[in-house]
């Protein structure tokens, strides 16, 4: 039985705890689409790589990684919680679950019918975009926190440099 997921996030960057849930889902389900959230938005402190770099991070690592059964999706912001399904579904709607953890997104899937699935966290003290920005743009050190092409690409697009603009 085909059984396809939808993983929405960011992916500002794209890191380990992001490619753990994604191999772990990869095993699951027959497809997982990755939903790359507020894709229109780049060169903020939140949200410093724009769509095209992001994609470009989770399609390099998860080839890498030799996963093939997904793909990238941009999906925009519409910042309106009573369209946002109907919204997500013109951009992509062969799924037959929801995975996330934002509490918005599960809430507003359950209640227009979808099946809405958690994931494990994987090592959050450590793997987080907000922790990977923040040393980015302190000079910290962030490299070890995603997979070699992410970090590749950050430095091809001045990333660090991006985020201490901000």
């Amino acid at each position: 039985m085909v059984m396809n997921a939808l993983l929405i996030g960011r992916f500002q960057p794209f890191h380990y705890g992001h490619l753990h849930i994604i191999q772990t889902l990869c095993k699951t389900y027959t497809n997982v689409i990755i939903g790359v959230g507020s894709s229109q938005y780049s060169h903020t402190a939140d949200n410093p790589f724009s769509y095209e770099e992001r994609r470009e991070m989770i399609t390099r690592s998860l080839t890498a990684a030799g996963i093939a059964n997904y793909r990238v999706v941009a999906i925009p912001d519409l910042n309106d919680p009573s369209r946002w399904v109907n919204h997500v579904l013109s951009y992509v709607n062969d799924f037959d679950v929801v995975i996330s953890n934002n509490p918005e997104t599960c809430r507003l899937f359950t209640e227009q019918g979808y099946t809405v699935k958690r994931t494990t966290m994987y090592k959050r003290e450590q793997y987080s975009g907000h922790e990977i920005r923040r040393r980015l743009a302190s000079g910290g050190r962030w490299a070890s926190l995603v997979p070699p092409p992410v970090a590749t690409i950050i430095r091809e697009v001045h990333g660090q440099d991006r985020l201490k603009t901000h």
